[in-house]
C-alpha cells in the first residue's frame, strides 16, 4: 500500500492526524492481541481437561460393556442445549449454559439396578461431548480473531505507521527546501536591488 500525498501542508496534517489515530490505536490492539492469545490458551486447556473427564467416564463405560446391550437407547436423549454469550476482548463467544436431558419413565423394579448409573453416565458423557464442541467452536473463534487482530498490529507497525512517518518526512522536507530556495531568491533579489542603487 502506498500512501497518495501532495507536497503541500494541507496533505502533511491530514497525514499526521492519520498517523496519530493509528500510534494512539496501536497499544489498544496489541492489548487485545495479547489477551485473545491468554483466552486462546485458556480455551485449550478447557478443552484438554475435558478430554482427559471423557477418558475416564469412557473407562467407566468399558467396565460396564457387556451390560449395555440391555440397556434401553431411547432413554436418555438430548431435549435442548441452552447457549449464551459472552464478548472477549470484544469477540463474541458461545458459552454452555446448561444440557437439558429428556428422561423417559422406566420401572426401576423391572429393570437391572445399574440402569440408573447407566442413565447418569450417558448424561455426563453426552454434557462433557457437547462442552467440548461449545469449548471447539469458542476456540475456532477466538483463534480467528486473534489472527484478525494480529494482522492489523503488523499492518500498524510493519507498514503503515512507518510509510506514514516517511511521507510527513518527504512533505517537511520538500517544504524547507522550497523555503530556502523562495529565501535564498529574496536575498539575490535584494542584493540586486542594493548594487542597482
Amino acid at each position: 500500500m502506498s500512501i497518495k500525498f501532495q507536497y503541500n501542508k494541507i496533505s502533511q496534517q491530514r497525514l499526521k492526524k492519520q498517523l496519530e489515530i493509528r500510534l494512539r490505536a496501536l497499544p489498544t490492539l496489541q492489548s487485545k492481541e495479547a489477551a485473545l492469545r491468554v483466552e486462546v490458551k485458556k480455551a485449550k486447556d478447557r478443552m484438554n481437561e475435558l478430554e482427559q473427564q471423557l477418558n475416564e467416564q469412557l473407562k467407566e463405560y468399558d467396565n460396564m460393556v457387556r451390560l449395555w446391550s440391555e440397556f434401553d437407547k431411547d432413554l436418555v436423549t438430548v431435549k435442548e442445549v441452552q447457549l449464551s454469550s459472552k464478548k472477549i476482548a470484544g469477540t463474541k463467544t458461545p458459552v454452555l449454559d446448561e444440557v437439558v436431558f429428556d428422561i423417559r419413565d422406566f420401572s426401576l423394579y423391572n429393570k437391572p439396578s445399574w440402569f440408573l448409573k447407566g442413565v447418569e453416565l450417558i448424561k455426563s458423557l453426552s454434557k462433557i461431548g457437547i462442552e467440548m464442541e461449545v469449548f471447539r467452536k469458542k476456540m475456532a473463534i477466538l483463534d480467528y480473531a486473534r489472527k484478525k487482530t494480529t494482522q492489523k498490529v503488523n499492518l500498524y507497525e510493519k507498514v503503515q505507521i512507518p510509510e506514514y512517518q516517511d511521507a510527513i518526512n518527504k512533505i517537511k522536507r520538500f517544504l524547507e527546501d522550497q523555503e530556502n530556495l523562495s529565501k535564498s531568491a529574496q536575498k539575490i533579489v535584494k542584493k540586486r536591488q542594493e548594487q542597482n542603487q
